[in-house]
This record gives C-alpha cells, structure tokens and sequence, in this order.
C-alpha cells in the first residue's frame, strides 16, 4: 500500500506523525538585534504544531552574527540563543509535532533591511561587511553590500560556525537539523558557478564548489544524534539557463554524494542566486518537478521534500501518493491557515490519524 500524507515517516529512529512540514520562513523579528527568539516565534512556531503539522522548522537561524540576512534574524551562536529555543521545542513537542531548525549563513546577501522596510542594503555603521566565495557582492537595486573573499581561515570558522550550532541545537532539543544550501544563501554561492570564481580546493568544477557543502554536511553528522535526521535544502537550479549555471543534474549528483555523509532527506526548492533568474511557473506545485527527478534519478534512497506552491490538501496527498516526494513543504499556506494540517486531515477524511487538541475538538 503506497504511502499517503498522514502516513508517518521513519528517518533513522524519528518518527514525523505526518507528511506536512512547516517550511522554514524568515519572521525578521527579533527585537534587539540580538538573535534571541520572541513571543512572536513562540506563537508562531507553536501554533502550527497546535495546527497539525508533523515537522515545525524555524527560520532560516544564523550560525554566526554576520550570517544573518538582517539584524533581526533568528540566532543560534551562543549558548543563550540554545536556552531561550528550548522553551519553543518543548511546546511543539507537548504538541506532538516534531521541532526542526533550519542553520542558516547568509554570505554575500547578509547587512539587509527587512522586506517590509524595503530589503535593501544596510551600509555604515548599521550594516556589516559580507562574505562569499568570491568577492562580488549582490547586485540589488539600491547598491551593493561590501563584500570581501573568504579566506582559508574564514572557510575554517564558518564550518566551525555550523558544528557548534547543531551542537547548540541538540542542546535545545531540537530532533532534526537542516542545512541551508539554497536560495543564494552563502552555500548555495559557493555550489553555483555564477557566484564561485574560486581557484583553490573549494572553487574550480563540482567537486570543488561543493566541497563546503560537503564538509559542513559531515560535520555536522558527527556531533547530531544517530537517531536523529539530517536535512538538506537546494535550489535545484538557478533558473539561469543561458549561463553556466547551477542546474537539476547537478543536484542529482550532490544528493547522491550528501547520503553517504548521512543526509537523510534533501529539501528541494529553487532560484535565489542572481535576481536575473528566470522562473517558469510560479502555479500550484511549481517545483515539484525538481523533488520527482531528484527522488527517481539518484541512486541513493535519500528521502525528498517537494516545497512552493502547495496549496490544498488534495495537492499535497498527491504528492506523496504519486511518488513525487516523501514530504510536502508547505509554506506560505501556513501562513494564511496555521490549522492547515488539521483541516487537511478532516478534508480527507483522516481525522483519525491527527492529534486535535481536545480544546479544538468541537470544531471538527
């Protein structure tokens, strides 16, 4: 019998109750600038565990100050930022969901303001110095960010970045990690060729340009629990075909090289590289088509997660049912319906296998 959307899913000894995952979403609230989560992570992040959802993932969570994509992002670089998430992982926990988080380093498109406020750079003394594989920085509209080319020691520091970060998740209880590689984010810059004009061991052909990937990605295996999954997001392509770009090929490869360093499932989204990207399709499941040939090219049976445009029950359990992928991301869906988990659960007649809050139990 094939596997449906409330059908548990085991990676190594963590049972997901559902298919439904929160995807990672920026709140870009943090008050102080000091990367500490607020009562608007609490509610947020809790409230789609109240609502269903089998996996609930932060932000994307720097794993350095200047990792962030603006100063109010999320943190975990100090032990403070592992003590004030434990209160959130214990309550989507006490809501049967399982706590996720996203580690995070923004590279060249750090030092911005959030979107509401415009999303433009942040120079002065209110922004900070970026880094990336090479040095040219973003070309966003209103100017560019400095940016310097990271050194051997700064390469260092980053994969150091990552492991005391997973380390400080586990201390939070977080019960899966997911590395951010997507996006135009600092791993994704150096994995694409349009952005890594390196010559030394981490630039060059593929090998080279995922080579950081690599390394954090085993890094990180070493210090999370065996029990406990290890996430993956890409952007399958750059969405650049008319230059020499990041491509779907390529992610099949990078999965197959990310399972044996045990990557458990490898989060499949799109574009973010270069504001030049062409998309095209934005409709329902736009990018599922990169989760299905990722899921039925690799060689390897790491478990893919389809993300962008899920909007209805029916889509998402389709999903799964066909074979696309082994979890549905859903995003911006969340943010409109946090109950979307439960209110998928009794549109497909499945109520019976989700945990509504007997608070909530008059309403379905």
């Amino acid at each position: 019998m094939s596997a449906d959307l409330f059908t548990p899913l085991e990676l190594r000894g963590t049972e997901l109750p559902n298919r439904i995952m929160v995807s990672p979403m920026c709140q870009y609230s943090c008050e102080a600038r000091d990367g500490l989560p607020t009562d608007w992570h609490h509610t947020h992040l809790v409230s789609r565990a109240v609502g269903g959802a089998g996996l609930v993932m932060t932000e994307a969570t720097a794993v350095e100050p200047r990792g962030r994509i603006s100063p109010q992002d999320l943190g975990i670089w100090s032990d403070d930022h592992a003590d004030a998430l434990a209160d959130i992982t214990d309550s989507i926990r006490a809501q049967g969901s399982v706590p996720a988080i996203q580690l995070a380093h923004a590279g060249r498109k750090a030092s911005t303001k959030r979107p509401w406020e415009g999303g433009d750079p942040i120079t002065g003394d209110e922004g900070w110095e970026t880094i990336a594989p090479s040095a040219e920085p973003y070309p966003h509209d209103a100017g560019a960010v400095p940016t310097r080319e990271m050194t051997a020691d700064d390469v260092a520091a980053v994969i150091d970045a990552f492991r005391d970060a997973a380390v400080r998740a586990r201390e939070a209880g977080f019960r899966v990690a997911e590395i951010h590689a997507a996006h135009g984010y600092l791993l994704h810059e150096f994995l694409s060729p349009v952005t890594n004009h390196r010559t030394d061991a981490y630039g060059g052909g593929f090998e080279g340009r995922t080579r950081l990937l690599r390394e954090i990605a085993s890094t990180v295996r070493e210090v999370w629990p065996d029990d406990d999954p290890l996430f993956v997001r890409i952007s399958a392509t750059d969405w650049l075909p008319d230059r020499d770009s990041w491509t779907v090929e390529d992610s099949i490869r990078l999965a197959d090289d990310l399972a044996p360093l045990g990557v458990d499932l490898m989060d499949v989204s799109g574009g973010g590289i270069h504001p030049d990207q062409r998309i095209p399709s934005t409709g329902p499941g736009y990018q599922e088509r990169y989760a299905r040939r990722i899921k039925t090219e690799t060689e390897s049976d790491v478990a893919v997660g389809a993300v962008g445009g899920i909007t209805t029950p029916e889509q998402a359990d389709a999903l799964i049912r066909n074979g696309r992928g082994d979890l549905a991301i859903v995003g911006r869906e969340h943010l409109r319906d946090p109950y979307f988990a439960l209110h998928a659960a009794k549109q497909l007649d499945r109520l019976d296998d989700v945990e509504v809050p007997p608070q909530y139990h008059r309403a379905f």
